[in-house]
């Protein structure tokens, strides 16, 4: 079975797959559902898929699926390059030093997604969740968190709480999550109330290092910052 809607006019998609096991003790994922929403949530592109390899576990209590659900579905290079064609939007081949038409692409683990799809994404094409630095845990080390607890804390509802899983709910929750942070502003750029300043902050600097700070422009400050990773509250607002 498979569900396409039109494109959508959006800079941004979401993808989702829901993995069954391969290999002789089923511990190998093996992608064989894909889903594709727009940055409005409406489904682009969703089926289930065959796989290369046998499956030796459906992890029915999770997936839902059974193996009448892969017996006629499309093959795994079939779902590729209708993947492709979503993501490059009229490109003819991936932009790998500029974006192009081709759109954003939000989710979860996409390193995984893409792995077990075995396809390829511009690494600055990508929007994960998983590995952007304000959604991980900050303990010991950058630790990724589920986009279940991610959804719950950030978004305020519950998914994945119990049956199977659609991969639908993990594209709509990665979307919303990149959306939220996408509309972040940047608390260095903009400032913040004298009320919320605390001493620590105050003192990080003299105080005629302060006043400097405080004539500079937002472009200037930006400019002498060095941010270890690409915020997206600094993306297109146009598109967030």
């Amino acid at each position: 079975m498979s569900r396409m809607g039109v494109r959508g006019g959006g800079g941004a998609v979401a993808l989702g797959c829901k993995m069954v096991g391969g290999g002789r003790d089923g511990t190998l994922d093996v992608c064989t559902r894909v889903c594709i929403v727009d940055e409005q949530e409406a489904i682009l592109y969703e089926s289930f898929v065959k796989p290369l390899i046998p499956v030796t576990h459906y992890r029915y209590e999770t997936t839902g699926i059974r193996p009448e659900h892969l017996r006629d579905a499309p093959m795994v290079k079939q779902a590729i390059r209708r993947v492709q064609d979503i993501l490059l939007n009229g490109e003819q081949s991936y932009p790998y030093s500029s974006r192009g038409a081709a759109r954003l692409l939000v989710g979860h683990g996409l390193e995984h997604d893409l792995d077990t799809l075995g396809m390829d994404y511009p690494a600055h094409l990508r929007r994960d969740t998983a590995t952007y630095p304000p959604l991980m845990k900050t303990s010991a080390r950058l630790m990724s968190n589920s986009v279940r607890y991610l959804t719950r804390s950030c978004l305020g509802y519950d998914i994945q709480t119990g049956g199977h899983h659609h991969p639908y709910d993990d594209c709509v929750a990665a979307m919303q999550l990149y959306r939220r942070m996408c509309a972040m502003s940047h608390l260095h750029l903009h400032g913040r109330p004298k009320d919320d300043e605390d001493e620590s902050t105050v003192k990080a600097f003299p105080a005629w290092r302060q006043r400097e700070l405080e004539r500079m422009s937002p472009e200037e400050l930006l400019a002498m910052s060095k941010p270890d990773y690409q915020c997206w509250c600094l993306e297109d607002v146009r598109r967030c």
